[in-house]
C-alpha cells in the first residue's frame, strides 16, 4: 500500500498561503480522483480542492482554521480503496497484471494569463444558471394525455396508416405556473395554486405559441415557498438557492433567516456585561484572507496614486422610467434589472468617449523615473460587492460587447456568485474600471478608493425623490449622487469632469444609448 501526501497547491494566482475552511472527507473515507477534498480561503476567495488521488484518506494533516503556506501537506491518501484487500492478502494472479490505467489529470496548475489584445480570447457571458431547467423539454404538446373522442356508431374504424387528426390544445394563460421537470415556475401570478391543481408529472401545459420566454433565468420555487418567502419579507434573489435543480428550498429560507435573526440578537448582546472590565470586553479577530489582502490593497492605492474626487447631482427620473419598462417586458421577465445596469452601460458608454479613465499607469520595471500608461481598449467592468468575508471586486469580462439584456444576466451572476462566496479567483483579476453601488446601504455618495491597476471608480448614490427646478417649476424628481475617484497621474481634472458628465448624461436620458 502506497501512501500519497497532497500539498496545498497554488490554485493559479501566485498565492504564497491558505486557510483551510473545511473538510469534505475525514480519515477512512474512499476518494475518486477530482472529488471534492477541502475547501480553502486565498486572499482573493473561496477555493474547492479536488484530489488527484484516487483510494482511501489516512489522515487529515492540517485543521481547519490553520493558514499554511503552498507547498505543504495536507491530507494523505492511500492507494487501496476502504474495504479492499491489502498487498499482503491480496491473491497473485497467475499471468502478468495489465499495465495500470494512467490517472486522471488533477485538476491544478497556473491560470493561462488572459490574452486581452487577441479577440478569439474574449470571455463567453454566462447568461443563465447551470440549474436552471430547460424550458420547453420533455414530451410534445400532442402527447398530453386527453380522453379519447368516441367515434359514432355507424363509423369505419380508421385505417391504422391512416393520420390521425391533431387534437386541438386550449392555451393555458400565461398567469398561470407553469411545471418545467417537476419544478414549478411563477409565471406572474401573484397567487400559488391549489396542490390539487398541478399538472401529472411528465405533462407539460401548453402556452400560446408553445413557448415561455424569459422564465429560464426566473428565481426558481415551489409555490408554498414563494408565500413564505412574502410572509417573511424575503426577496428570493437573496437566497442562496441549494436545491437540485437551482431552486430555492423551504431550508434555504429558513437558514437566510436564521441568519438575519442571528445579527438582530447579536445587536441586543454586542455591549456585554458593563460590570466585567474593558480589556475583557475587546474582541480581537485575526486579519487573514480577503480582509488581509483588501487591507494592503487599499494602503498600496491610497499612498501610491494621488487621488482626487469629485460629484455630480444627477435627475435620474428617466433611468427609473426606463428601468420600470425594461421590468414590464418579456424579454427581460425573470431578469433582475435596477438602476445599476443603466449605470453600467452608460460607464462602457463613457469610457469610450474619454479612454484615458480604462487605464493602468506602469512603473518602469528597472526602477527608474520611466513609466507608461496602458489604455486599455476592452472593459472588464469590476462590481464592487460586500460579502461576510469582506470587500470582493469581481469583474464582467468584455463588458463592451455585451447588449443590454447580457449585462443585466451577467451582474446577476456576479452578485449571485459573490453572495454565496463562490466568486474564482480569475472572476476578480485584470479590471479595468469600477463601479461600487453604495446607494443600496442609503448612502448619498462617497470618495471611494481607486482599484489597485486601475485608474478611476464611480461610486452611485442611493436614488431618492427631492425637489428640482425643471423648466422654472421646483418639482419633485428622482435624485442621485455620483461620485468619482481619479489617479490624478493619468486623469486631470479637465478630463475627470468630462467623463463623469458623460455617464450623468446617460442616466438623464438612457435613449443617449441607442445612438
Amino acid at each position: 500500500m502506497t501512501v500519497n501526501k497532497f500539498n496545498l497547491p497554488d490554485v493559479g494566482e501566485g498565492l504564497t498561503e491558505a486557510e483551510i475552511v473545511s473538510w469534505n472527507v475525514k480519515p477512512g473515507d474512499s476518494v475518486a480522483i477530482n472529488d471534492i477534498l477541502c475547501e480553502i480561503e486565498t486572499a482573493k476567495s473561496l477555493v474547492e480542492l479536488p484530489s488527484p488521488f484516487a483510494g482511501t484518506v489516512t489522515e487529515l494533516l492540517v485543521p481547519v482554521g490553520v493558514t499554511v503556506d503552498v507547498g505543504t501537506p495536507i491530507i494523505s491518501v492511500s492507494d487501496a480503496v476502504s474495504g479492499d484487500p491489502t498487498p499482503a492478502d491480496a491473491p497473485v494472479p497467475a499471468a502478468a497484471a495489465p499495465a495500470a490505467a494512467a490517472p486522471a489529470a488533477p485538476m491544478y496548475g497556473t491560470l493561462p494569463a488572459e490574452d486581452t489584445a487577441a479577440p478569439e480570447a474574449r470571455a463567453v457571458p454566462v447568461t443563465g444558471g447551470a440549474a436552471s431547467p430547460l424550458v420547453g423539454s420533455g414530451p410534445k404538446a400532442d402527447a398530453v394525455k386527453r380522453r379519447p373522442r368516441k367515434a359514432p356508431p355507424s363509423a369505419v374504424a380508421p385505417v391504422a396508416s391512416a393520420a390521425a387528426p391533431s387534437p386541438v390544445v386550449e392555451p393555458v394563460p400565461m398567469t398561470e405556473p407553469v411545471e418545467s421537470q417537476g419544478i414549478w415556475i411563477n409565471a406572474g401570478a401573484p397567487s400559488a395554486p391549489d396542490a390539487a391543481a398541478a399538472p401529472e408529472e411528465g405533462a407539460v401545459r401548453p402556452t400560446l405559441g408553445g413557448t415561455i420566454s424569459g422564465l429560464v433565468n426566473k428565481v426558481l420555487a415551489k409555490p408554498p415557498v414563494r408565500k413564505i418567502a412574502r410572509d417573511l419579507g424575503i426577496d428570493l434573489a437573496d437566497v442562496v438557492a441549494t436545491g437540485a435543480r437551482g431552486e430555492v428550498t423551504r431550508e434555504d429560507l429558513v437558514s437566510y433567516q436564521a441568519q438575519r435573526d442571528a445579527e438582530v440578537d447579536k445587536a441586543d448582546t454586542f455591549w456585554g456585561k458593563s460590570g466585567r472590565p474593558q480589556d475583557q470586553r475587546i474582541e480581537r479577530i485575526p486579519v487573514k484572507g480577503v480582509r488581509k489582502a483588501t487591507a494592503k490593497a487599499m494602503v498600496e492605492s491610497a499612498f501610491a496614486a494621488p487621488h482626487v474626487s469629485i460629484f455630480v447631482d444627477v435627475d435620474a427620473s428617466r433611468t427609473m422610467e426606463f428601468v420600470k419598462r425594461l421590468k414590464a417586458s418579456r424579454d427581460f421577465e425573470g431578469i433582475k434589472v435596477s438602476p445599476l445596469l443603466i449605470l453600467a452601460k452608460a460607464v462602457i458608454w463613457a469610457a469610450a468617449r474619454n479612454p484615458s479613465v480604462n487605464a493602468t499607469w506602469v512603473d518602469s520595471a528597472d526602477g527608474s523615473d520611466a513609466a507608461e500608461i496602458h489604455v486599455k481598449h476592452f472593459m472588464n467592468l469590476g462590481i464592487a460587492a460586500a460579502t461576510p468575508r469582506g470587500l470582493m471586486v469581481p469583474n464582467i469580462k468584455n463588458a463592451q460587447d455585451l447588449s443590454l439584456k447580457e449585462l443585466a444576466l451577467a451582474l446577476n451572476d456576479l452578485a449571485t456568485t459573490a453572495r454565496a462566496g463562490k466568486t474564482q479567483p480569475a472572476q476578480m483579476q485584470g479590471g479595468t474600471l469600477t463601479v461600487t453601488n453604495i446607494g443600496a446601504l442609503g448612502i448619498d455618495t462617497g470618495t471611494p478608493i481607486i482599484n489597485p491597476g486601475e485608474v478611476a471608480i464611480v461610486a452611485f448614490g442611493t436614488i431618492k425623490q427631492k425637489p428640482w427646478v425643471l423648466d422654472g417649476e421646483v418639482i419633485p424628481r428622482w435624485i442621485t449622487t455620483l461620485g468619482g475617484s481619479f489617479d490624478h497621474r493619468v486623469v486631470d481634472g479637465d478630463l475627470s469632469a468630462r467623463f463623469m458628465a458623460d455617464v450623468a448624461a446617460i442616466l438623464e436620458e438612457p435613449a443617449l444609448l441607442l445612438d
